[in-house]
């Protein structure tokens, strides 16, 4: 049996002969760069406005950079193992400097922002975010620079249920069928090479996939369970399973991993979030799409930060604006826009879609094997 520790935080492959392994061979992309582009935003409209639609969410403006003291940056993982870039502004000839934080990502600003905005229940706002996550490694589909429809939703204390949630992923998931099915009527070149996405996902718990794959780590149980369902929802990510270990390890202070829930068929279950993962038919890898979840209320959040030696995050503004209630309960996730593009226009690696930073090892790789990374 691997390790399950070892892919509990951290994503990414971890080495480039491995990398070189999940890369196809004789690739040739479907789509000129040129008509990448088109192809690109022709999606990004889509899906933005099929967002809005489907859950009553309005396009927002959202920070590259956040105050340090603020608590609202992103730490992704509760060990602390991906920090944010810091700097010092030293504003005023320093009588009144900052010290700021590189967003990791508008997780937690997100639900403050629903106040600033004056969202009641049944509203929200999705945002084109942008952020930097220096921690990762860097391969085929993780990178630095980090491109999501970040959204989020308020709602009522009665929503806060596996049902509403259930319903709120189906939703999305519309959406980004939709998004596949528009493409292909715009670029019919895109049409049969490989098999479409399914109209609809499966729904399971991260116990139950650790029933199916007792031995194996978190990454090889999604990679099996994808070999029968192309598409899946797991809940509950984040809560520790009946092996000892989290399926994944998920920060205390936004997501809500702890609550108890009731499985369809009866059994006592933990969590009300989870993340959309598909077959990557061109990678032949697990792909995640998105993650999201009910967010932590009063009672949630200091359960998990007690579970997670972190009581101190309370002593921050975002914490004690959830104690004290001046914050709406909501509903919120992210979706990667460079992993979805990635899937539906059928390439091989993130940086066909997107602009950053990759290592020449990398680059050089890519080159050999056909892959037009941009730069």
């Amino acid at each position: 049996m691997t390790d399950k520790t070892a892919d509990l935080a951290g994503p990414g492959i971890g080495n480039y002969v491995d990398i070189e392994k999940v890369l196809p061979a004789n690739y040739r992309s479907v789509l000129s760069p040129k008509e990448t582009q088109r192809a690109i935003f022709a999606a990004k409209q889509y899906i933005e406005e099929g967002l809005s639609r489907e859950l009553n969410l309005m396009m927002v403006t959202v920070p590259l950079i956040v105050d340090v003291t603020s608590g609202v940056n992103d730490y992704l993982d509760r060990d602390g193992s991906r920090t944010p870039i810091r700097f010092h502004i030293n504003n005023d000839y320093n009588q009144h400097p900052l010290d700021a934080e590189v967003v990791q990502a508008a997780t937690k600003w997100k639900r403050m922002a629903l106040r600033q905005f004056g969202m009641a229940p049944g509203e929200g706002l999705v945002t084109d975010m942008r952020a930097v996550r220096k921690d990762y490694f860097l391969d085929h589909d993780h990178s630095a620079y980090v491109d999501q429809w970040d959204w989020e939703l308020a709602i009522t204390d009665k929503e806060r249920n596996l049902a509403f949630l259930t319903d709120v992923v189906q939703r999305l998931w519309r959406v980004l069928k939709g998004a596949e099915v528009q493409l292909h009527e715009q670029f019919p070149q895109l049409r049969g090479n490989y098999p479409d996405l399914p109209e609809e996902l499966v729904f399971l718990h991260a116990e139950d996939i650790l029933d199916r794959y007792p031995d194996l780590p978190r990454k090889q149980r999604e990679t099996a369970i994808l070999q029968e369902y192309p598409a899946v929802f797991i809940y509950g990510i984040g809560w520790t399973l009946q092996d000892g270990y989290p399926h994944e390890m998920r920060a205390a202070d936004y997501d809500d991993w702890v609550t108890e829930t009731v499985s369809a068929d009866g059994r006592p279950m933990h969590g009300l979030n989870g993340d959309i993962l598909v077959w990557n038919p061109i990678t032949h890898r697990r792909h995640e799409l998105s993650s999201m979840g009910v967010r932590v209320n009063a009672e949630s959040l200091r359960r998990q930060l007690t579970l997670t030696n972190q009581l101190h995050f309370l002593e921050m503004p975002y914490h004690r604006a959830i104690l004290n209630g001046e914050i709406p309960l909501s509903i919120g996730g992210g979706i990667g826009q460079s992993r979805t593009l990635m899937l539906l226009l059928q390439k091989a690696h993130l940086g066909e879609v997107s602009v950053t930073v990759w290592p020449q090892i990398l680059k050089e790789m890519c080159h050999q094997k056909n892959i037009h990374v941009l730069e």
